[in-house]
């Protein structure tokens, strides 16, 4: 993998240009959906991803903060794919069984 620096210490540009955090396969995207999702603290989220130090966390997310439009338009992407194909694969075998044991509304 060829990997670009960026002028945050702990966030390099993978060869699609996606922003990875250093030493890690982590992508930023994947960090910030965290904090999205869960609320998560980067205190939190260094308790979560202990291989990522902290140093590495504000790095990402400041990255995010100054690319915050591009990323955020990577989540809505990213949403939408999966929106998608959740809707091609059609209901699901085995959540109509769990329906039908009761055990699933």
């Amino acid at each position: 993998m060829t990997l670009t620096n960026t002028e945050y210490k702990y966030v390099q540009l993978d060869e699609n240009h996606v922003p990875i955090i250093a030493g890690t396969t982590m992508k930023v995207v994947e960090l910030v959906t965290s904090v999205m999702a869960y609320g998560w603290s980067p205190e939190k989220l260094h308790f979560q991803y202990p291989h990522v130090s902290l140093s590495k966390i504000h790095s990402a997310l400041a990255y995010y903060w100054d690319h915050k439009e591009e990323i955020d338009a990577d989540i809505q992407r990213r949403f939408e794919f999966a929106e998608r194909l959740r809707r091609e694969a059609g209901p699901s075998p085995l959540a109509a069984k769990l329906r039908k044991q009761g055990l699933l509304k």
